[in-house]
């Protein structure tokens, strides 16, 4: 993995320092009055609320449009509800760009973790079906959601379709017949009024009583020439009309029933009347004055009707109940209005769910329908183990860790910008500070290292290290804070930045389960990685020697791996001096350039893999004088090695390269950073990690490294750790 990309999301190290924390409180709790329903503790996602409202965001304009639209105030009560449940909450309108705005916004997850969902309260576009679309392209990319699928979508709002299944069942609706042509003949045995509406709209479109053949037959032409479909005639049911609410799936629980009280006028309920332009006030009265067994009758019906149909989490079964006492099903809404006053809403209202205990339920019934019973469920259970609260932590703290590691991005702090170190370590420190952590003076240097530890110490416990500094040539352009679905973009975004982010957040995750304090924990900051570790070594070495394992938070190759071993890292400055000489002229010395050109690809000569051995030129200058040819050359050379006694041997054949005669020349060491080696401790602790990542379904794998690190610099007797950087 680039140094400077990251994978997002980064849970694993969280997971493994608390392994033995005691599980904390969590949940999302009732709200409202009492009622049947009780809620549960919904897992915290990303959801997207997807609409249609305004959009014509198309690629051709093709097919009947839609008339249906949700109101902006619905948006944001919706929008509000969620985040008030815990959620990340976006909202989409739904359009050809849908399915690549929700791979922007829906995460990658790890067991444990809920994906990404969608809240689904889309009517689609345009064209046949129109219900149908979002659900079809979430079931093609992957994407749960809220709501009945494709097919009880279809088959709900073809009101036709849906009298035939109820007639199969048993469940009584009232007499209809399909006009296919707008002078088509009826049956004669369906005597008038009847209601007119098209066989396959929604919210009241078309709907009109019709007294007589000249009524029909005009309330059709429109309906063809509107809406471009066969008409449905079916008998009118003099008496109330009542709509019952069904929330669930297995099982699934109707609310009580809520009757419409239209007062004056015609007793249906018109699209202008949901849509507030008849002038009139309908009023819901919940519970509908029934009688508790025709109550228990329609909310039977309810159910049987939402279950023939084939829908899912919720619906409106509207009925209308004749002076017989007889209910009769006139169609289902697959997906009611969840308007303020919609009389979905107050059916679960007086079940005691207002609104944002209603919307976040709705949630915990898609998610059970998904993944079986919904995993959290603190307020029954009254505890949660430590990976679930940890995650959980990550999960609902998703944009505040990126928005961390864009502002840690855009802090500069490379090795040579004190002011810069400066200000990195003054926001450090504020963290860790803020989380109750105390500076440890013994181990500070100021301004290369400084040490923090928790209540409980750092002695005999764990220390993580990371650098604040980034290594990078300051007289390259910075790069910027970016992103894309999959990665984040940065200077010293892998290096240093991610490291220090997660190290934050699994601090946070420890003190959200109340195990910070308690636990025996150090931090450990230095601002020379740039330079080698050169002057915070010894301060490192004592640091490590008073845990019991060390994590260092620096980055790997490939995603997933951690390090148990590193080579160590020479580097030497070799300086060579001598004659300028004029350019193309015969001399029987070799130009200094050409010279040390010469012994340093003999250098070279020496890596052997087998031996875990490398040398390479780092960097070469030259200086020389105007139209003369070098007389100074300036090169910076690494050796990577695993022993100690490897790396001498390297040395004593440089110098011999180099020669005790002719050129004038000095060998410097500059630094040597010590390998990191495997042992006993180190094994176990991988092991441990391995055993965690293997829970959470995380890649993971033990890795050797060419590059040092400071893990080099723990003693044999603690266990060492490298690589955990952004995981």
């Amino acid at each position: 993995m680039p140094a400077c990309a990251v994978a997002l999301p980064m849970p694993a190290l969280q997971g493994r320092l608390h392994a033995d924390a005691h599980a904390g409180r969590s949940g999302f709790g009732p709200a409202g009055r009492r009622g049947r329903f009780r809620q549960h503790g919904s897992c915290a996602m990303k959801i997207a609320v997807v609409y249609n409202r305004s959009s014509k965001n198309v690629i051709n304009l093709f097919g009947m449009p839609n008339r249906e639209r949700i109101g902006l105030k619905t948006i944001r009560r919706l929008v509000d509800a969620l985040k008030k449940g815990g959620h990340q909450v976006i909202s989409l309108e739904a359009d050809k760009d849908l399915v690549e705005r929700l791979g922007d916004f829906m995460p990658q997850v790890v067991q444990g973790e809920r994906p990404g969902m969608v809240f689904n309260v889309s009517y689609g576009l345009q064209g046949q079906a129109r219900y149908t679309h979002v659900p079809s392209i979430l079931e093609m990319v992957g994407i749960p959601y809220v709501g009945s699928g494709p097919l009880g979508h279809s088959l709900a709002l073809d009101k036709v379709v849906t009298k035939m299944l109820l007639r199969q069942r048993d469940i009584p609706t009232p007499d209809f017949a399909v006009l296919d042509t707008p002078d088509a003949e009826l049956p004669p045995d369906l005597a008038y009024p009847m209601i007119v509406k098209p066989k396959n709209e929604a919210v009241s479109f078309g709907l009109r009583i019709v007294d007589d053949e000249a009524d029909l037959r005009e309330a059709s032409a429109v309906i063809y020439r509107e809406f471009r479909q066969p008409v449905l005639a079916e008998q009118y049911i003099e008496g109330r009309e009542i709509n019952v609410g069904v929330l669930g799936n297995d099982p699934v629980e109707a609310f009580q029933p809520v009757l419409l009280d239209f007062g004056d006028g015609a007793q249906i309920y018109t699209y202008e009347d949901k849509t507030g332009r008849s002038g009139r006030q309908i009023r819901p009265v919940c519970p509908a004055p029934v009688g508790d067994e025709l109550t228990e009758k329609a909310r039977d019906i309810a159910i049987r009707t939402f279950r023939v149909l084939g829908l899912n989490d919720c619906a409106r079964i509207d009925m209308r109940l004749d002076d017989a006492g007889q209910l009769y099903v006139l169609e289902a809404n697959s997906l009611p209005s969840l308007g303020e006053h919609g009389s979905y809403l107050v059916g679960a209202d007086h079940a005691g769910l207002d609104f944002t205990g209603f919307v976040n339920r709705l949630v915990d019934v898609a998610t059970a329908r998904y993944f079986g019973v919904p995993s959290v469920t603190a307020l029954e259970r009254g505890a949660r183990d430590v990976d679930s609260e940890i995650l959980l932590y990550v999960t609902q703290n998703r944009e505040r860790i990126e928005r961390r590691l864009r502002d840690w991005v855009q802090l500069s702090s490379s090795t040579d910008d004190p002011v810069g170190i400066e200000q990195a370590v003054g926001k450090a420190g504020r963290m860790l500070e803020g989380l109750g952590m105390k500076p440890v003076r013994e181990l500070t240097d100021g301004p290369e290292v400084w040490t923090w530890q928790t209540s409980a110490g750092l002695d005999g416990g764990t220390l993580l290290i990371a650098h604040l500094d980034t290594p990078v040539d300051t007289q390259v352009a910075r790069q910027p804070y970016r992103r894309d679905p999959e990665w984040v973009y940065g200077e010293g975004i892998g290096t240093s930045r991610a490291p220090v982010v997660i190290l934050e957040f699994a601090l946070r995750a420890m003190r959200r389960i109340r195990r910070l304090g308690r636990t025996p924990l150090g931090v450990l900051f230095y601002t020379d990685e740039g330079r080698g570790a050169f002057h915070s070594a010894e301060l490192i070495r004592e640091a490590t020697s008073r845990a019991r394992r060390t994590v260092v938070l620096s980055p790997v190759q490939s995603a997933g791996d951690f390090v148990t071993s590193r080579r160590g890292l020479r580097r030497y400055r070799l300086t060579v001096e001598g004659e300028a000489l004029n350019p193309g002229k015969r001399t029987r010395r070799v130009p200094v350039l050409r010279w040390t050109w010469n012994r340093l690809d003999e250098m070279i000569e020496m890596t052997s893999p087998k031996a875990r051995l490398a040398v390479e030129v780092l960097d070469i200058e030259s200086e020389r004088n105007p139209m003369m040819t070098p007389h100074r050359v300036t090169a910076e050379i690494a050796v990577a090695y695993f022993t100690a006694a490897d790396a001498e041997k390297v040395e004593r054949r440089m110098r011999e390269i180099l020669g005790r005669r002719g050129r004038r020349w000095k060998l410097t060491q500059l630094s040597d950073r010590p390998p990191m080696k495997e042992r006993a401790a180190g094994l176990r602790l991988a092991r441990a990690f391995e055993e965690v990542a293997g829970k959470l379904e995380l890649p993971a794998g033990r890795h050797s490294s060419v590059w040092p690190s400071v893990a080099g610099l723990v003693p044999a007797k603690v266990a060492g750790i490298c690589g955990l950087g952004p995981v």
